[in-house]
């Protein structure tokens, strides 16, 4: 058998064309959908001293070379999070922004080490109203009925569910009472706790084989007040301090965004970086510097707001129907097509 043609080849691109037409349209529609809401389109740049503090999120390295001969080392972004945060303390918002984004050693059928992440932040949004700015763009770049990996979903109507709900419908466990007791979890779930594994282990292990297949099928799911030891940049709800403002959103059984109502308070952000910074130093070694800059940002003062991050290649797979993500991309890595 002939090997596959390259992906630049006529043969490569007529197969990946349809797909690739409909990115292009909805990349037009989303960029019309923002500028009639009064959004402000903005770049960032990507090479940056810090990508920020995910624990297990791997950044590709890169150096910059000054005009007096010193060399800076840089990272290619994870997600443009941070310094579009930094423009909403200057008081640009709201904002958005399609970034080319980076995290290595990914690739699958929904992953790329290199992708297009579609962000957008509103000072002044609670998560109610973020979730009705996510149900706007999506039924206005997508039909109402889509289909990718063969599950269709409808967007007549969606569906929110908070962790704790998903955990009791489909784990059987109060997963809230059972916060940072692997033990006690693992009990509730009827399994045991693999070797070396801890209470986040589990979580995710949970969430991933239990509860996300049940997720964005038939209908879209948005999943809700995440238990705050997963809270990331979301603030504790004002309500429950047991749980953050942060949703996930599920379509054709694909995670599609991850949201936010922002943390904008210094010292506690602080202390979660610090937290996360020893566990990824522990795991990984030691990497770049605590992003100062940021901090400074939040100490000038952000303004209330909530943002989320789409992955847009995904949302160009479920627009178009494609299956795999290299479909939709217009020169994919050949292991990926």
């Amino acid at each position: 058998m002939a090997p596959p043609p390259p992906v630049w080849h006529s043969r490569s691109l007529e197969a990946r064309l349809p797909f690739l037409r409909r990115r292009a349209t909805l990349t037009a529609d989303a960029r019309r959908f923002f500028d009639a809401r009064g959004y402000t389109e903005v770049e960032t740049p990507y090479a940056v001293p810090a990508p920020g503090e995910e624990v297990h999120l791997r950044p590709f390295a890169t150096a910059r070379e000054h005009p007096d001969g010193t060399t800076e080392k840089l990272w290619l972004h994870t997600s443009p999070e941070f310094a579009m945060k930094r423009l909403l303390v200057g008081g640009m918002g709201p904002i958005f922004q399609l970034a080319r984004v980076w995290r290595n050693g990914e690739g699958s059928a929904r992953h790329a080490p290199e992708f297009t992440m579609l962000e957008w932040y509103r000072p002044g949004a609670d998560m109610d109203g973020l979730i009705a700015e996510t149900i706007d763009l999506l039924r206005a770049t997508l039909p109402e009925t889509v289909c990718s990996k063969g599950v269709t979903t409808s967007l007549s109507k969606f569906e929110r569910l908070t962790v704790a709900e998903a955990f009791d419908r489909y784990v059987g466990a109060d997963v809230l009472a059972a916060e940072n007791d692997a033990g006690a979890l693992a009990a509730q779930a009827g399994t045991r706790l693999r070797d070396g594994e801890d209470w986040e282990d589990l979580f995710f292990r949970l969430l991933l084989d239990r509860i996300e297949p049940h997720l964005g099928r038939a209908r879209p799911t948005f999943l809700t007040h995440w238990p705050a030891a997963q809270a990331a940049l979301a603030r504790r709800d004002p309500t429950d301090p047991r749980v953050a403002e942060r949703f996930e959103l599920f379509v054709c059984g694909i995670e599609l965004a991850n949201a936010f109502v922002e943390l904008t308070d210094p010292i506690e952000q602080r202390e979660r970086f610090a937290a996360d910074r020893a566990r990824r130093h522990a795991l990984y070694g030691p990497d770049w510097e605590m992003d100062e800059d940021f901090l400074a940002a939040l100490t000038e003062g952000m303004p209330p707001s909530a943002g989320i991050a789409m992955g847009f290649d995904r949302l160009a797979m479920i627009a178009s129907g494609a299956d795999r993500i290299g479909q939709v991309l217009w020169l994919p890595p050949a292991d990926l097509v």
